[in-house]
């Protein structure tokens, strides 16, 4: 909004020309997020516990956990709308790029507000049942796909790390391959909300991450000077990402330990899904193993887990899944637990970075 209405004037005040900077809209975006998380989290958080709207703690999970029993969830909207208030505020709504964001965070946002109201307003055992939020979640990741594919300055080619001329053209076949990502990365980002601050840490390193990755690729001496696939309109991604991480900010002041607030899935679901179709429209879908590894090592564990279980009829290989829990039944204390897994967040973003440089 701001891009729309004022840099237009900036041919009669001049010191508007700087709403046409990527990077001041990216740190302004950010620190917009962070304010609207951070001014209205205790009103919402009051609201929550007045509709009553808390966790429900599982007896068969760590018994350290039955204190977090009653504690507000469902804060993940106050995310969403942090992160999209401050996306018509500072983002640049022309690029159809922004649009998509948008639209992904309003699909797959649907899906996690609305298994949270079964279970937490409606007082169900469950929300939506495993088949039926995952069938939501492959039609809504097929038509965010499908609209990244139509995309004027968009190739169905993949970006392989560490090879620059390699990169194998998918063709149609693109359009699922990017559902894969976009719903497997909503669902690991989910299976990581576990702890306090757990996932939403990462969660901002990942987004400071893609950040760069984006304004890299929009960015066209830094693309040609670095082998990146030049993608003009990725550019603008930058902002959404400082945005992303911003909203992260303002909601860990919150979540950190002790958790005043748990995002829940209207919160987990959707973020995964924005983070994995960034990763798409950035052309750095592979990387993401690398940049969101966190959130692939928690997915994997309970992979691991629930196959060995069947294939040998009662066995497991952790403690309890997904990994966080398995340490913590190990002994390790829950903020010991969240911190070395930040620590691994951080170092994978690092190692991510560094593949700029290692082709």
């Amino acid at each position: 909004m701001f891009y729309e209405f004022l840099y237009p004037l900036h041919e009669y005040f001049n010191a508007l020309n700087i709403f046409r900077y990527i990077t001041f809209r990216t740190i302004y975006g950010g620190l917009t997020a962070f304010l609207i998380c951070f001014l209205l989290g205790p009103y919402v958080i009051r609201r929550l516990q007045m509709m009553q709207i808390g966790q429900i703690i599982q007896t068969d999970g760590p018994q350290s956990h039955m204190g977090k029993q009653g504690t507000p969830t469902m804060g993940g909207i106050l995310i969403l709308f942090s992160i999209f208030t401050a996306t018509l505020l500072w983002g640049n709504l022309s690029n159809h790029y922004v649009s998509i964001l948008l639209l992904t965070v309003l699909l797959f946002g649907f899906i996690g507000f609305f298994d949270d109201y079964l279970m937490q307003v409606k007082k169900r055992n469950m929300g939506f049942t495993a088949r039926g939020k995952f069938t939501l979640q492959i039609g809504f990741g097929l038509i965010i796909a499908y609209l990244i594919y139509l995309s004027p300055d968009f190739d169905s080619t993949l970006t392989v790390p560490f090879f620059k001329d390699f990169a194998p053209d998918l063709g149609i076949f693109y359009i699922p391959f990017a559902c894969l990502v976009i719903v497997g990365t909503s669902n690991a980002v989910n299976l990581t909300d576990g702890l306090d601050g757990l996932a939403i840490g990462p969660y901002i390193v990942a987004s400071v991450t893609y950040m760069l990755f984006a304004y890299v690729a929009g960015h066209t001496q830094f693309a040609e000077y670095l082998h990146v696939r030049h993608i003009a309109a990725a550019g603008e991604i930058s902002v959404i990402c400082g945005i992303l991480a911003g909203s992260g900010l303002g909601f860990l002041w919150f979540n950190a330990h002790p958790a005043q607030v748990f995002m829940g899935d209207s919160g987990s679901i959707p973020l995964g899904a924005i983070l994995g179709t960034i990763a798409v429209v950035t052309k750095q879908e592979i990387m993401l193993l690398i940049v969101g590894g966190l959130f692939v090592i928690e997915a994997l564990s309970v992979i691991i887990q629930v196959s060995y279980f069947k294939i040998t009829k009662g066995k497991s290989v952790f403690r309890m899944a997904p990994l966080h829990h398995h340490f913590e039944l190990k002994g390790w204390h829950e903020s010991k637990v969240i911190v070395r897994f930040w620590i691994i967040a951080i170092t994978l973003a690092l190692i991510s970075l560094s593949t700029l440089k290692i082709r």
